[in-house]
């Protein structure tokens, strides 16, 4: 009876741990939320903060995911779609309704381009390949939106920004699945965590940076990611053939 009690607890332990990850993927929409309102009574800083501790549940729980063997224990429920319609809110909703509502677009109109273009990257079949990419722009409209305020670009340049991108949604170019990388895996994950620590403390002690360019030296991370992207996606090697 003991050895047949402990397989029991074992498996109640392991379903309850697998429902521990969904919670957490799906408390990325009452994050989303909270950055709406936040945005709502004009609290960007408090908005942009939400913003990023959405990123990081993004950023963690797909691995604890695959170590809590969701699939095996919770079947019924599609995690991947779960993660999807949480994505949609917290990296093409909330970012767009930021940048309309904090006045950096020339027009409201413009917030529709990375809606209707991610609205058609995350229904694509081989959104992520086979092999951990993403194919085309993976719609980081949220750190578009971030470093539209804070480096105070003009409207116009990120209309820009909203036009280039939305078209790169549909350019099967590959991009890096940080969380899923088997090359340069650590220095991209250990330099992501880096760049949400250094962003969010420029976002809320903006006294402690006078005077250092803090939002400018964060680029290098997007710079990386770009770079790693383009190497080990191929993007030279297709445009060469």
């Amino acid at each position: 009876m003991e050895r047949g009690a402990s397989r029991a607890v074992g498996s109640a332990v392991d379903v309850t741990r697998a429902w521990a990850v969904h919670a957490l993927t799906a408390s990325g929409a009452v994050v989303g939320l909270l950055a709406l309102l936040a945005v709502a009574r004009g609290d960007l800083r408090g908005a942009g903060l939400w913003m990023l501790l959405a990123l990081v549940i993004d950023g963690v729980d797909g691995a604890l995911a695959r170590r809590a063997q969701v699939r095996r224990f919770v079947p019924h429920l599609d995690g991947r779609r779960l993660d999807d319609i949480v994505d949609y809110l917290n990296y093409v909703v909330v970012p767009a309704f930021f940048m309309t509502h904090a006045g950096l677009l020339p027009h409201w109109s413009f917030a529709a381009l990375p809606l209707l273009a991610s609205a058609y990257g995350f229904s694509q079949d081989d959104a992520k390949t086979e092999d951990h990419f993403f194919l085309g722009f993976p719609s980081y409209w949220n750190v578009v939106a971030l470093y539209a305020w804070k480096l105070d670009v003009s409207s116009g340049v990120v209309a820009l920004w909203l036009v280039g991108l939305s078209l790169a949604v549909f350019v099967p170019n590959r991009y890096v699945y940080p969380s899923r990388m088997t090359r340069f895996a650590r220095i991209t994950n250990r330099g992501a965590a880096i760049w949400v620590v250094w962003f969010a403390a420029a976002i809320a002690w903006p006294r402690a940076f006078r005077g250092l360019p803090a939002i400018e030296l964060s680029l290098l991370y997007p710079a990386w990611y770009i770079a790693v992207s383009v190497w080990l996606g191929g993007w030279l090697r297709r445009r060469a053939s």
